[in-house]
Protein backbone atom coordinates (compact mmCIF):
# COMPACT_ATOMS: atom_id res chain seq x y z
CA UNK A 1 0.00 0.00 0.00
CA UNK A 2 2.88 2.40 0.76
CA UNK A 3 5.36 1.12 -1.85
CA UNK A 4 7.75 0.39 1.01
CA UNK A 5 8.99 3.93 1.61
CA UNK A 6 8.32 6.86 3.89
CA UNK A 7 7.40 9.25 1.06
CA UNK A 8 4.51 7.02 -0.02
CA UNK A 9 3.30 6.71 3.58
CA UNK A 10 3.37 10.49 4.00
CA UNK A 11 1.46 10.85 0.74
CA UNK A 12 -1.17 8.44 2.07
CA UNK A 13 -1.47 10.61 5.21
CA UNK A 14 -1.78 13.75 3.06
CA UNK A 15 -4.64 12.21 1.08
CA UNK A 16 -6.55 11.18 4.21
CA UNK A 17 -5.91 14.22 6.41
CA UNK A 18 -9.34 14.51 8.05
CA UNK A 19 -9.37 10.85 9.08
CA UNK A 20 -5.77 11.14 10.31
CA UNK A 21 -6.60 14.13 12.56
CA UNK A 22 -9.49 12.17 14.05
CA UNK A 23 -7.20 9.17 14.59
CA UNK A 24 -4.60 11.45 16.21
CA UNK A 25 -7.17 12.89 18.61
CA UNK A 26 -8.53 9.47 19.58
CA UNK A 27 -5.11 7.86 19.95
CA UNK A 28 -3.79 10.83 21.92
CA UNK A 29 -6.36 9.99 24.59
CA UNK A 30 -3.85 7.29 25.57
CA UNK A 31 -1.09 9.95 25.79
CA UNK A 32 0.90 8.28 23.00
CA UNK A 33 4.12 10.30 22.83
CA UNK A 34 5.53 8.49 19.79
CA UNK A 35 2.45 9.20 17.68
CA UNK A 36 2.52 12.89 18.62
CA UNK A 37 6.20 13.02 17.64
CA UNK A 38 5.40 11.41 14.30
CA UNK A 39 2.53 13.88 13.78
CA UNK A 40 5.07 16.71 14.07
CA UNK A 41 7.36 14.95 11.62
CA UNK A 42 4.47 14.52 9.17
CA UNK A 43 3.53 18.20 9.60
CA UNK A 44 7.05 19.30 8.68
CA UNK A 45 6.89 17.06 5.61
CA UNK A 46 3.66 18.79 4.54
CA UNK A 47 1.47 15.72 5.03
CA UNK A 48 -0.39 17.35 7.94
CA UNK A 49 -1.00 20.91 9.08
CA UNK A 50 1.10 21.80 12.14
CA UNK A 51 -1.72 23.67 13.91
CA UNK A 52 -4.25 20.93 13.16
CA UNK A 53 -1.90 18.17 14.38
CA UNK A 54 -1.17 20.16 17.53
CA UNK A 55 -4.89 20.79 18.16
CA UNK A 56 -5.76 17.11 17.61
CA UNK A 57 -3.09 15.90 20.04
CA UNK A 58 -3.99 18.59 22.59
CA UNK A 59 -7.72 17.83 22.44
CA UNK A 60 -7.17 14.08 22.59
CA UNK A 61 -4.85 14.01 25.59
CA UNK A 62 -7.01 16.57 27.45
CA UNK A 63 -10.18 14.55 26.83
CA UNK A 64 -8.51 11.26 27.78
CA UNK A 65 -7.44 12.50 31.18
CA UNK A 66 -10.81 14.18 31.74
CA UNK A 67 -12.49 10.83 31.16
CA UNK A 68 -10.08 9.03 33.50
CA UNK A 69 -10.58 11.74 36.15
CA UNK A 70 -14.36 11.31 35.90
CA UNK A 71 -14.05 7.51 36.32
CA UNK A 72 -11.77 7.98 39.35
CA UNK A 73 -14.13 10.53 40.89
CA UNK A 74 -17.23 8.41 40.22
CA UNK A 75 -15.91 4.97 41.20
CA UNK A 76 -12.74 5.59 43.24
CA UNK A 77 -10.46 2.54 43.14
CA UNK A 78 -13.02 -0.14 44.03
CA UNK A 79 -13.55 -1.07 40.37
CA UNK A 80 -9.87 -2.15 40.29
CA UNK A 81 -10.20 -4.78 43.02
CA UNK A 82 -9.78 -7.56 40.46
CA UNK A 83 -6.38 -6.08 39.49
CA UNK A 84 -4.67 -5.53 42.88
CA UNK A 85 -1.36 -4.33 41.45
CA UNK A 86 -3.07 -1.63 39.40
CA UNK A 87 -5.30 -0.70 42.34
CA UNK A 88 -2.21 -0.19 44.54
CA UNK A 89 -0.55 1.93 41.86
CA UNK A 90 -3.62 4.17 41.53
CA UNK A 91 -3.98 4.49 45.31
CA UNK A 92 -0.28 5.37 45.65
CA UNK A 93 -0.57 7.97 42.88
CA UNK A 94 -3.70 9.39 44.57
CA UNK A 95 -1.75 9.84 47.83
CA UNK A 96 1.06 11.56 45.94
CA UNK A 97 -1.46 13.78 44.13
CA UNK A 98 -2.73 15.07 47.45
CA UNK A 99 0.67 16.71 48.02
CA UNK A 100 2.23 17.08 44.58
CA UNK A 101 -0.65 17.31 42.08
CA UNK A 102 0.74 20.32 40.18
CA UNK A 103 4.03 18.75 39.10
CA UNK A 104 2.39 15.33 38.68
CA UNK A 105 -0.17 16.69 36.24
CA UNK A 106 2.57 18.50 34.33
CA UNK A 107 4.76 15.40 33.87
CA UNK A 108 2.52 12.32 34.11
CA UNK A 109 2.08 12.05 30.33
CA UNK A 110 5.75 11.26 29.78
CA UNK A 111 6.63 8.17 31.89
CA UNK A 112 4.69 5.10 30.77
CA UNK A 113 4.30 3.76 34.31
CA UNK A 114 1.77 6.43 35.32
CA UNK A 115 0.71 7.75 31.92
CA UNK A 116 -2.74 6.19 31.90
CA UNK A 117 -3.40 5.59 35.60
CA UNK A 118 -2.71 9.12 36.84
CA UNK A 119 -6.07 10.46 35.65
CA UNK A 120 -7.87 7.82 37.73
CA UNK A 121 -5.69 8.72 40.71
CA UNK A 122 -6.48 12.43 40.43
CA UNK A 123 -10.18 11.61 40.38
CA UNK A 124 -9.80 9.37 43.45
CA UNK A 125 -7.92 12.13 45.30
CA UNK A 126 -9.31 15.29 46.90
CA UNK A 127 -8.30 17.41 43.87
CA UNK A 128 -11.23 19.61 42.79
CA UNK A 129 -12.74 19.52 39.29
CA UNK A 130 -12.01 23.21 38.50
CA UNK A 131 -8.37 22.94 39.57
CA UNK A 132 -7.89 19.74 37.60
CA UNK A 133 -9.54 21.26 34.51
CA UNK A 134 -7.16 24.21 34.47
CA UNK A 135 -4.01 22.21 35.21
CA UNK A 136 -4.96 19.46 32.77
CA UNK A 137 -5.64 21.97 29.99
CA UNK A 138 -2.23 23.61 30.50
CA UNK A 139 -0.39 20.28 30.83
CA UNK A 140 -2.12 18.84 27.76
CA UNK A 141 -1.10 21.89 25.72
CA UNK A 142 2.49 21.66 26.92
CA UNK A 143 2.67 17.95 26.15
CA UNK A 144 1.17 18.35 22.67
CA UNK A 145 3.28 21.43 21.92
CA UNK A 146 6.53 19.79 23.00
CA UNK A 147 5.89 16.46 21.27
CA UNK A 148 4.62 17.87 17.97
CA UNK A 149 7.32 20.58 17.89
CA UNK A 150 10.14 18.12 18.60
CA UNK A 151 8.85 15.86 15.81
CA UNK A 152 8.61 18.89 13.52
CA UNK A 153 12.17 19.92 14.40
CA UNK A 154 13.44 16.42 13.73
CA UNK A 155 11.77 16.50 10.33
CA UNK A 156 13.42 19.83 9.54
CA UNK A 157 16.89 18.55 10.51
CA UNK A 158 16.48 15.27 8.63
CA UNK A 159 15.26 17.09 5.51
CA UNK A 160 18.41 19.19 5.51
CA UNK A 161 20.70 16.19 5.87
CA UNK A 162 19.34 13.78 3.28
CA UNK A 163 18.01 13.65 -0.26
CA UNK A 164 15.14 11.68 -1.74
CA UNK A 165 17.62 8.99 -2.72
CA UNK A 166 18.22 8.39 1.00
CA UNK A 167 14.58 7.83 1.99
CA UNK A 168 15.48 4.45 3.53
CA UNK A 169 18.07 6.27 5.66
CA UNK A 170 15.32 8.71 6.63
CA UNK A 171 13.22 5.85 7.95
CA UNK A 172 16.22 4.55 9.91
CA UNK A 173 16.81 8.01 11.41
CA UNK A 174 13.13 8.32 12.35
CA UNK A 175 13.16 4.91 14.05
CA UNK A 176 16.39 5.82 15.90
CA UNK A 177 14.86 9.11 17.05
CA UNK A 178 11.72 7.36 18.31
CA UNK A 179 13.86 4.71 20.05
CA UNK A 180 15.86 7.45 21.82
CA UNK A 181 12.62 9.07 22.95
CA UNK A 182 11.42 5.71 24.27
CA UNK A 183 14.72 5.22 26.14
CA UNK A 184 14.50 8.64 27.80
CA UNK A 185 10.90 8.06 28.90
CA UNK A 186 11.95 4.70 30.37
CA UNK A 187 14.57 6.50 32.46
CA UNK A 188 11.89 8.90 33.70
CA UNK A 189 9.67 5.91 34.49
CA UNK A 190 12.37 4.44 36.76
CA UNK A 191 12.58 7.70 38.67
CA UNK A 192 8.78 7.68 39.08
CA UNK A 193 8.88 4.04 40.24
CA UNK A 194 11.34 4.94 42.99
CA UNK A 195 9.19 7.90 44.07
CA UNK A 196 6.06 5.73 44.19
CA UNK A 197 7.86 2.99 46.15
CA UNK A 198 8.81 5.53 48.82
CA UNK A 199 5.18 6.64 49.26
Amino acid sequence: MFDGDLASFLDFIRQHGDAVYSFLAIYSMANSLLLALFAGYAAQAGALGYEQALAACWAGTFAGDMLRFWVGRRFGTRWLRGIPRLQRAVETAARLAARHHVWMILIHRYPRIIRNVAGFAYGASALSWPRFLVLNFIAAGLWAGIAVSVGYGFGFVSEKTMSDALSAFGIVMLVAFLALTWFLTRRLERVMERVMERN
